[in-house]
């Protein structure tokens, strides 16, 4: 190929035409054929970077040696079975956080449903009306704000969040937040977090928060139509009879959370449980049932009660829940997820 052979190409055009090359001329750097094909430097990374995306490419550990150039169907099989596994590790997630919620919320929204009870529910698709919405609770709530937070705020959020905490603090609201262990790890919100607590915001961290959700004097609930996607529409529920149900699994998650800036206290740290407990509780954790885990495990429906009973007295939890939740606090449950052996 002549050297400006490639000069009117743009974009993909020119990243397969530098695929082409290499692949004719498998002994040449990377740079060489860059070169050869007179891209510009931002041209050559922009190429360098789609085809390495596309996995085209297997850029070596030093600069001078020629890239691994991969076949357009091995790279495509690769991408793929990447695609695959990040669908199942974000559906096992998501079916996870599914199972939590459903668990919490079953018992405390049949509660809401009273009869007389006065309930207006909207759905809200507009983020701007969400954002006035959140504004005007600043000036009429009374009593107390709680909120939970899936992810992190956006940073053009942040002060805006803090000037909302100093107006409602001084009017002597009480303001409740609960985010995500991983929310804590994010600089940005380390920052803030501390910001928050500063002002007088209670803020606590928790290995589950199954939703976002506002909740304001038993009279006011924003959360997402659907909790596994934070960015659906809204639901604006007002009215003590269906606010009150979300309060009651608000305050359960609290209760499970942690303080911000505390440790959690010792004395059971999960040392004390044998390989079978730690798997049996893995299994629990992963949604399996008590039938299964029986069955893998090769033991009994009434073993399985009591490994279940020694791994709750050794996390000191009063629940499946509970123990769930603590185990997750403490990392018994990182790492591979359990994989029975074929029946």
């Amino acid at each position: 190929m002549s050297k400006n052979a490639a000069g009117g190409r743009t974009g993909s055009e020119q990243a397969l035409a530098l695929y082409q090359e290499l692949r004719t001329a498998p002994g040449d750097t990377f740079d060489d054929v860059a070169r050869r094909l007179d891209l510009t430097d931002a041209e050559r990374e922009r190429c360098r970077a789609e085809l390495t995306t596309l996995g085209l490419i297997e850029p070596r550990p030093a600069g001078e040696l020629p890239p691994v150039v991969v076949a357009p169907d091995v790279a495509l099989l690769r991408l793929l079975q990447h695609e695959r596994d990040r669908l199942e590790s974000r559906l096992a997630e998501t079916d996870r956080a599914h199972t939590v919620l459903e668990t919490l919320a079953g018992p405390f929204l049949r509660a809401g449903m009273e009869t007389g009870s006065e309930v207006e529910v909207e759905i809200v698709d507009d983020p701007a009306r969400i954002r006035r919405e959140l504004a005007d609770l600043t000036t009429t709530v009374k009593g107390s704000v709680h909120s939970m937070l899936t992810g992190s705020v956006r940073r053009e959020e942040t002060a805006r969040e803090l000037d909302r905490d100093r107006e409602r603090i001084a009017r002597g609201v009480r303001v409740q937040a609960m985010y995500s262990h991983r929310v804590g790890q994010v600089p940005e919100m380390v920052q803030h977090l501390a910001e928050r607590t500063a002002l007088g915001v209670e803020v606590r961290l928790s290995p589950v928060v199954p939703m976002n959700m506002v909740l304001a004097d038993e009279n006011f609930a924003l959360l997402p139509t659907d909790p596994r996607d934070p960015e659906s529409a809204a639901v604006l529920a007002r009215g003590p009879g269906l606010v009150r149900s979300y309060r009651a699994l608000y305050e359960y998650c609290w209760h499970a959370a942690t303080p911000y800036g505390h440790e959690d206290p010792g004395g059971h740290g999960g040392d004390g449980l044998t390989e079978q407990q730690r798997a049996a509780l893995r299994m629990l954790a992963s949604g399996i049932k008590d039938e299964q885990v029986a069955r893998n495990l090769g033991v009994s429906l009434r073993t399985v009660s009591r490994l279940i009973s020694e791994v709750m007295q050794e996390l000191g939890a009063a629940s499946r829940f509970e123990a769930g939740v603590k185990a997750a606090r403490l990392g018994l449950l990182d790492g591979d997820a359990f994989d029975p052996a074929p029946q």
